[in-house]
């Protein structure tokens, strides 16, 4: 299969640049083209000087008046020239490119474009790239994609690769019924393929994009129905009884269950005994307290005599699940046993805890997805709880119901989805909600600010740090892009390091590090040795901080309001006061009009549905929802019409 072939035998791509593609997760020519961009560069008209903005790419055409200059600044060499016309004047530079003072004649004219800023009170436009006026009309109006980047491998780079994937590539036999596309105007598979990297303009894409979106959802549904067929009426080998130190084990409880947690337990405990295999989940908001209905159902497994799973997306997690039962169970006198499985323990301690499980010597194994790996063997495994549903998709969660003979299954989530979506994307499974939040627990203060408010923030986490607490940063990207502007972790570490004093320990932390080194920095954090976590969203899931009291969102508009949401939850789990700031760098009202719904309102499922009301097909940039299910390009929000659509279509065809 020639697109099954590695990356590397595309011309002009060597063992070391495959390497760096690997990074990616781009091993083979089809890997290479399912890696749609991440955004899009429009090269538009060029405009005159007394209309450029500030922090924006933009391009203006002038001619050179006189020649460039050349300024040495200790190591630094920095070209210069001023432009000019009748709205206003124009410094333009860059920084170590001595041959561009040679390349610019006098009395010849150009395009520039690159990033505007504003220096000593002038606009100055810097590292520009220089077109003739004849090369731009050929740009002008087209859109460049822009892919996620890793350090070494540059956008140029992939844009190239691609280009030869598409020129080598095998065409794909077209499986959509032409009845099926026509009624919903979906493009050809080839084209669509071809037009999501090189669109000539936002028509095009949004028509390529249509069909891949609708693709992506009608696969994951497919793989729901047949879950669901396969689920229908299907009789439990393990009726759970109600076991009377359960209920002592509740009453004993510092704290009553609220009346929404009482609801949802009913509903686990009615199931697990009706003698069909239960498939619930339960949605709620962080902190509404799904984990003690986890802990009770695990309980009621296990003095019936059978085993119980909890599965959750971090080590991190695990052991801090793993810690608390252990603690609770000894303070309750529970003798049943809970045993930990990760990933990262030795080899010995794996074998030492398959052994427990084997035995039935332990009663609750808690770890991450190492649970599913086909070393562990369990001894009458009859329910198995999974946390965050969209971090483990549909063939996950197939493979650990066949660990044992049909066991109960419980999902739980935190990602607030309105019902109506929930019902199609979860559609194998029952759903309760649990919306109440328990009492005593203190709303979270929300401002949204613009950028020049960052000093005053600097301050307040300063002295939040001061009285003991910790705070995290999220920034958009991990890395500085020459395409986008939007806050980056490393950059951003670094000048969060200056600004702050030596005492206050800040470390970063993203998805592309390896996952013993993210394990690593999410303990140091749990432990309070870190002060403020500079991230990406991979904070989204994975690590309960109570000491944590603020959450600082750097480019909020970049974001959905559900995911905002989402990362807002990580602060407010403890008694303290705790604060979200959002940061808008947009110059957009409708970006403002968006967060404040966030500012007004800390309820979950109105501001999800508050999302979907919101969304636009012009969203499909810098709102994704990261990590929902396991889409590359669909958006469960912005998609929404297509995914009711593609689930009408899935229902008529099953």
């Amino acid at each position: 299969m020639l697109n099954r072939q590695p990356v590397n035998s595309l011309k002009g791509i060597g063992e070391k640049t495959g390497k760096l593609f690997e990074k990616l997760g781009v091993v083979t020519i089809d890997d290479l083209l399912a890696y749609y961009p991440r955004a899009y560069d429009a090269y538009e008209a060029p405009v005159p000087i007394g209309q450029l903005k500030e922090q924006t790419i933009m391009a203006v055409e002038s001619a050179l008046v006189r020649g460039a200059d050349l300024v040495r600044l200790g190591h630094m060499q920095i070209v210069s020239v001023q432009l000019k016309d009748l709205t206003g004047s124009l410094q333009v530079s860059w920084y170590n490119m001595p041959y561009m003072r040679a390349n610019l004649k006098t009395g010849v004219k150009y395009v520039f474009r690159g990033r505007v800023v504003r220096k000593r009170g002038r606009m100055v436009m810097e590292q520009p790239e220089v077109f003739t006026p004849e090369n731009y009309e050929v740009l002008a109006g087209s859109m460049q994609p822009v892919y996620g980047q890793t350090r070494g491998l540059s956008n140029k780079t992939i844009v190239r690769a691609q280009q030869m994937a598409l020129e080598v590539r095998k065409m794909e036999r077209e499986y959509m019924p032409p009845d099926l596309r026509r009624r919903y105007e979906l493009a050809e598979i080839n084209y669509a393929m071809e037009h999501i990297h090189f669109p000539a303009d936002q028509t095009e894409l949004l028509f390529a994009r249509k069909r891949l979106v609708f693709d992506e959802f009608f696969m994951f549904l497919v793989g729901v129905r047949r879950l669901k067929e396969h689920r229908e009426d299907r009789h439990s080998a393990f009726m759970i009884k109600e076991a009377e130190e359960v209920t002592a084990f509740q009453s004993s409880l510092p704290y009553a269950l609220t009346g929404a947690q009482e609801r949802a337990l009913r509903e686990v405990y009615d199931d697990m005994g009706s003698g069909l295999v239960m498939n619930r989940l339960i949605q709620g908001d962080v902190g509404s307290g799904k984990t003690i209905i986890a802990i009770l159902a695990l309980l009621q497994a296990a003095y019936n005599g059978y085993q119980g799973a909890l599965m959750v997306p971090t080590e991190v997690l695990a052991r801090q699940h793993f810690e608390s039962i252990t603690s609770l169970f000894e303070k309750q006198g529970i003798e049943k046993v809970p045993v930990l499985v990760t990933g990262s323990m030795t080899a010995k301690e794996k074998r030492l805890a398959y052994a427990k499980i084997a035995s039935h010597e332990a009663d609750i194994i808690i770890g991450t997805h190492a649970l599913i790996q086909e070393k562990v063997v369990y001894d009458n495994l009859a329910l198995v709880i999974t946390d965050e549903q969209h971090r483990f998709g549909v063939g996950q969660r197939e493979l650990l119901s066949s660990k044992g003979q049909e066991p109960h299954v419980l999902v739980m989530s935190a990602t607030p989805i309105p019902r109506t979506l929930a019902i199609i994307l979860y559609g194998d499974l029952d759903i309760s909600v649990i919306d109440e939040l328990p009492a005593g627990r203190q709303t979270i203060k929300n401002c949204v600010v613009d950028p020049g408010y960052r000093p005053k923030a600097y301050t307040f986490i300063e002295r939040q740090v001061a009285e003991g607490h910790q705070a995290y940063v999220i920034c958009p990207m991990v890395e500085e892009s020459e395409m986008i502007e939007a806050e980056n972790v490393l950059d951003y570490t670094k000048a969060l390091k200056k600004a702050l004093p030596p005492s206050v320990i800040v470390e970063y932390l993203h998805g592309k590090m390896k996952g013993k080194e993210k394990n690593a920095l999410m303990e140091r954090f749990a432990a309070g040795e870190i002060h403020v976590l500079v991230s990406t969203t991979v904070i989204e899931v994975g690590v309960n901080v109570p000491n944590a009291t603020v959450m600082m969102i750097e480019n909020a508009e970049r974001f959905g309001l559900a995911q905002l949401h989402q990362l807002r939850g990580r602060v407010g789990r403890g008694k303290d006061q705790s604060y979200c700031i959002m940061v808008n760098c947009s110059r957009d009202e409708g970006a403002g009009e968006r967060l404040d719904i966030l500012n007004r309102s800390n309820d979950g499922f109105y501001i999800a549905s508050e999302d979907l009301k919101l969304r636009g097909p012009g969203d499909i940039f810098g709102l994704r929802q990261s990590g929902d299910m396991e889409f590359k390009l669909a958006d469960i929000f912005t998609d929404a019409n297509i995914l009711k659509k593609v689930s009408e279509e899935v229902n008529r065809l099953l």
